[in-house]
C-alpha cells in the first residue's frame, strides 16, 4: 500500500447490555457477566482500531453509547433488520459521499486479539489487489471476522446471505464472487461466541487487556 492511500476501518457492534450482548455465553455466564465480557472486547477492539494507521474510523453502533469510549471514531447508528441488512447499511454509511471508493475493512468486536499490524496487513492486501477485489477473514466456526471492500456496492449481497451458520463464510464468498468480485483470504481468527471461545481468545490477548482480565475473573468464579 502506498503511503498516500486513504483507508478506513469500520467496527460493527452492539452497546453492551445484559440480556442483549453475547447471549450465547449464557450459560455458563450470567447475562451481566456476558455483557462485561462484551464490554471488555469492544473496548480492546476500539483501542486497536485507534492505534491503527488509517485515515478514518467508523463505528456502526446498535444501542446507546453507554460507557463506551468512542473517541476518534465517527459513530453511525445501525439500521433495523437482520445482520446481513445491518452489515450492508454499515458499509453504505461508512462509504457515503467522499468515501465511496475508500478501501474499507469491517470487523466486529468478537476478535479483541486483533492487532494494528494485522489490520494494516489486511488493508494492504485489499489495496494492493485493487478494485474488483474483496478480502475475507474466516473464523473456525464457519463464520467470518473481517470483510474488506473497495465499494459499498459489494456489500449489497449480504442481506441475502444467511448469517451465524457454519457455512456463512462459504456463502458470503460465493455471493461476493457472484457479484463479480475476486475474494482474497485473510488470516483465520477465532471469534467469541461461546464461553470456551472467550477463554481461547482471552489467552491470545495481552495480559493487561480488558478481555483477558474480565474472562479470567469470570472463569475463576464459575463452578
Amino acid at each position: 500500500m502506498t503511503p498516500t492511500t486513504v483507508t478506513q476501518l469500520l467496527v460493527i457492534t452492539k452497546a453492551p447490555v445484559p440480556g442483549r450482548s453475547k447471549t450465547r455465553l449464557t450459560p455458563p455466564c450470567t447475562p451481566e457477566q456476558a455483557a462485561a465480557i462484551a464490554s471488555a472486547a469492544v473496548g480492546d477492539t476500539l483501542d486497536v482500531v485507534r492505534a491503527s494507521d488509517v485515515a478514518r474510523r467508523v463505528v456502526a453502533l446498535d444501542g446507546a453509547p453507554r460507557d463506551l469510549d468512542l473517541s476518534g471514531c465517527v459513530v453511525v447508528p445501525q439500521v433495523d433488520g437482520d445482520l446481513g441488512t445491518r452489515l450492508a447499511a454499515a458499509f453504505a454509511d461508512a462509504m457515503a459521499g467522499a468515501h465511496a471508493t475508500t478501501p474499507t475493512l469491517l470487523i466486529g468486536m468478537d476478535t479483541p486479539q486483533v492487532t494494528p499490524e494485522l489490520l494494516a496487513a489486511s488493508l494492504d492486501r485489499l489495496v494492493d489487489a485493487g478494485p474488483g477485489t474483496a478480502v475475507l477473514g474466516v473464523a473456525p466456526d464457519g463464520g467470518w471476522w473481517a470483510l474488506g471492500l473497495h465499494s459499498p456496492d459489494g456489500a449489497q449481497v449480504l442481506p441475502d446471505v444467511p448469517m451465524s451458520r457454519d457455512d456463512t463464510a462459504v456463502l458470503t464468498r460465493a455471493a461476493l464472487e457472484g457479484a463479480g468480485l475476486t475474494v482474497l483470504d485473510l488470516p483465520q481468527l477465532t471469534d467469541v461466541d461461546h464461553f470456551p471461545d472467550a477463554v481461547a481468545v482471552a489467552a491470545l490477548c495481552p495480559p493487561d487487556s480488558r478481555t483477558r482480565r474480565t474472562v479470567d475473573e469470570v472463569a475463576a468464579g464459575l463452578p
